[in-house]
């Protein structure tokens, strides 16, 4: 699903739910990122994360425009959670339950 270049500098956090394609796009430092990842964490999702503040400048711009062209994001903001074909922008729990069936295989 994701371009190889990404998927080279994303990192892996295993978990028994593993049934979907789970990706977040973030910043090391911003909060809503940290419980986006936490709230993933507790309910033993397995993901990739980029923390594109982490990253070369060139790399951050090629995610971006991946993202703009694939989703069509109405705008970027962190974090960025895509599971499978869909996505959420932004901290939204509610909307990570219906985009991330629980209880996987």
């Amino acid at each position: 699903m994701f371009p190889d270049f990404i998927e080279n500098l994303a990192h892996e956090v295993n978990g028994k739910n593993d049934s979907q394609d789970v990706h977040v796009i973030s910043l090391s430092t911003c909060q809503w990122c940290k419980k986006a990842k936490r709230w993933l964490d507790e309910r033993s999702i397995k993901y990739r994360y980029v923390d594109v503040d982490r990253i070369d400048m060139s790399e951050k711009s090629q995610i971006l425009q991946f993202l703009r062209e694939t989703y069509k994001p109405e705008r970027i903001s962190y974090p960025i959670v895509i599971c499978d074909d869909k996505f959420v922008v932004g901290y939204n729990p509610g909307k990570y339950e219906e985009l991330i069936k629980l209880g996987g295989n």
